[in-house]
């Protein structure tokens, strides 16, 4: 059963709605451990002083601010501590903006929000279904794990998601990044219809259950194989070097790729239907015939 990272309340106006957070993402990145060849012993991390062999302790250690090349400004753990932001129990939301105007590239990581108790409940189904009506996200900001957060409370599969945000200076703007066209060009009619097809060919509903990490899984195949003591066989030979083709053949090509895809789709799809039995087509002939009499006789 998970258990709630966070607890607190939502607050808005007057109104507060208690709950509390659920962690809503989860990685599945394989991590390996350091160990010396031939023993197999774990390599571990020790904190020296740059021209010393000896091992520190944390009361040796201060943080410091760089400056300068070799200047710093120092602080000891209980000086940063007192920096830190107040933990406080709410979400403050200051603002409801449209949900379609915030960009995804704000959204840092998500937690489901569930009602804090049965007195929470009634209001915290208000403010959802507020929301959904309205298609509003709440801004506003958080303090978890002694970090001060922006943070987004939106509806989201009939719930409410909270995501950590980054705020607007942390977002590298498009001009500052040379490689990115400073200005947009007019794509010549004819491989812009083109590229139209390719993406109308490919368009689909969005189901994220159909990616997935191949990576992780075929290196998780191989730690299995490799605990079982099967034998791993690397796959022989070079990578196959694609063809160098011009914007336009390219885009030929894929379209007529993608309607060979369509065609032998609908092949299947024919093959597939049942045929009708002889008996049915002897009686579907014998009712055109009768129809096609009386058709006669009232003429």
């Amino acid at each position: 059963m998970a258990r709630p990272v966070w607890t607190g309340s939502i607050s808005f106006g007057l109104v507060n709605v208690p709950v509390k957070a659920y962690t809503a993402v989860r990685d599945h990145d394989v991590h390996f451990h350091r160990l010396q060849k031939g023993t197999g012993a774990r390599v571990r991390n020790k904190m020296v002083a740059e021209g010393s062999d000896d091992e520190l302790d944390g009361d040796d250690i201060e943080m410091g601010f760089e400056l300068t090349d070799g200047k710093y400004v120092t602080f000891s753990k209980d000086e940063l501590e007192e920096l830190r932001p107040a933990s406080t129990r709410a979400i403050e939301v200051s603002d409801f903006v449209a949900l379609e105007d915030v960009d995804p590239i704000y959204y840092e990581r998500t937690y489901w929000l569930g009602p804090d108790g049965d007195t929470g409940a009634k209001a915290y189904q208000l403010l959802l279904a507020a929301m959904e009506d309205r298609q509003r996200v709440g801004i506003g900001s958080v303090v978890m794990r002694n970090k001060q957060y922006l943070a987004a409370i939106r509806p989201l599969d009939g719930a409410l998601a909270m995501s950590t945000m980054r705020f607007a200076d942390e977002i590298v703007p498009r001009a500052d990044v040379d490689g990115v066209p400073a200005r947009r060009s007019k794509p010549d009619a004819k491989a812009m219809a083109l590229a139209t097809q390719i993406v109308d060919s490919l368009a689909a509903d969005w189901k994220p259950e159909q990616y997935h990490d191949t990576y992780a899984e075929e290196l998780r195949a191989r730690i299995k194989a490799k605990d079982e003591g099967k034998q791993v066989v690397e796959a022989g030979g070079e990578e196959p070097k694609a063809d160098v083709l011009d914007l336009m053949a390219a885009l030929e090509a894929s379209v007529q790729a993608a309607k060979e895809g369509r065609s032998s789709q609908s092949s299947r799809a024919s093959k597939a239907k049942p045929k009708a039995s002889a008996a049915a087509k002897k009686k579907a002939a014998g009712a055109s015939k009768r129809s096609t009499s009386r058709s006669k006789k009232s003429a």
